[in-house]
């Protein structure tokens, strides 16, 4: 359920507006989005180059649907495709401007491949175009409890620190030409957003037969949290310059 979110990902409507603002002002005629979603960054940079056209992959159902109704509400349905489909040697690049924010493991065969992720973000940006990649770094070094809260099979080599990160992005043959990371409200509002419909749920069907697994998933999920990764997961937004 996630429904109370505009994005999924720690974003603020206006750090989304400013990085729309910036990525638009290269003008790309294509973009593609890896791991859409609903696709909301997706849809405004397609209001914010009225000739652009948009494709988002992803292989969440319901996120697609979404998106498609979004697109539809918004008159752009006749400029965007919402395809169920993975994104491990995807052959719809290149394209001018490429997002990945929160799903270079679409990309990979392996989780954690952060190499490969840029290595195929590179294949797919055009020549002169951008990438938005959106990846997770750690603020700290996690300690041994904290990985114990987090997801399951969590461990300190799951992520780098964000001077790793931006490393590997220039490794890949990318410039990072702006660099920012997601502030501590905006994570508190995607958690509580994510929460939110399931907990009101919870809340208003007691003697439901599904009420103790859905109480059991959005328990887990805020013991993660707070436990376990906040204040230790940042979100970097990077906006990428291919070389040559």
């Amino acid at each position: 359920m996630t429904g109370s979110l505009e994005f999924h990902s720690p974003l603020s409507p206006e750090r989304a507006r400013r990085i729309v603002d910036r990525l638009a002002r290269n003008r790309p005629s294509t973009v593609l989005d890896i791991g859409s979603g609903w696709g909301a960054l997706l849809l405004q940079v397609l209001d914010a180059v009225p000739r652009a056209t948009g494709v988002g992959i992803d292989v969440n159902t319901d996120d697609l649907a979404r998106g498609r109704k979004l697109a539809t509400a918004r008159g752009l349905a006749d400029r965007v495709e919402f395809a169920e489909e993975s994104g491990v040697g995807t052959t719809r690049g290149p394209a001018d401007l490429v997002i990945c924010v929160g799903s270079g493991h679409a990309l990979t065969e392996r989780p954690g491949d952060f190499a490969g992720t840029l290595r195929e973000l590179r294949r797919l940006v055009a020549p002169g175009g951008r990438v938005l990649y959106a990846e997770g770094f750690w603020q700290r070094a996690p300690t041994d409890v904290e990985l114990a809260r987090m997801w399951p099979g969590a461990a300190a080599d799951d992520h780098t620190d964000l001077a790793g990160l931006v490393e590997m992005v220039v490794d890949a043959g990318f410039r990072p030409v702006w660099s920012e990371t997601a502030s501590e409200d905006e994570w508190e509002q995607f958690e509580s957003g994510y929460q939110a419909d399931l907990e009101e749920w919870i809340a208003a069907h007691p003697g439901h037969p599904e009420a103790e697994i859905r109480r059991e998933k959005a328990d887990g999920h805020r013991a993660s949290w707070l436990g376990g990764y906040r204040n230790v997961l940042g979100m970097a937004y990077l906006t990428l310059a291919p070389v040559g």
